[in-house]
């Protein structure tokens, strides 16, 4: 799905990007950054699609997300030991 019809089912489900990302447990920044790869991963797509829908049928899908016990996102360690020129891993260089 291109971001400009993800956007559209975001209007639909009376949603944006930042209520959306809160929901689902993302960042918002995760879910903008889709704007500039032009589309947003299909488990998104569904998603919206579904929350669109169901606020339509007047179904309050957001009090049934916030109960679900989803985890806050962990944030990935930096790579130890990565070289940034060359992209190798040089923390055992020398062994």
């Amino acid at each position: 799905m291109d971001y400009l019809e993800f956007k559209r089912h975001l209007g639909k489900a009376a949603l944006n990007t930042k209520s959306f990302a809160e929901l689902v447990k993302m960042k918002q920044s995760s879910i903008t950054n889709y704007k500039q790869k032009g589309n947003v991963p299909n488990h998104l797509a569904i998603i919206v699609v579904l929350m669109g829908e169901m606020a339509e049928n007047k179904i309050d899908f957001k009090s049934k997300l916030r109960k679900i016990d989803m985890k806050e996102p962990v944030k990935r360690p930096k790579a130890f030991g990565r070289n940034k020129e060359n992209n190798k891993d040089d923390s055992f260089e020398n062994q």
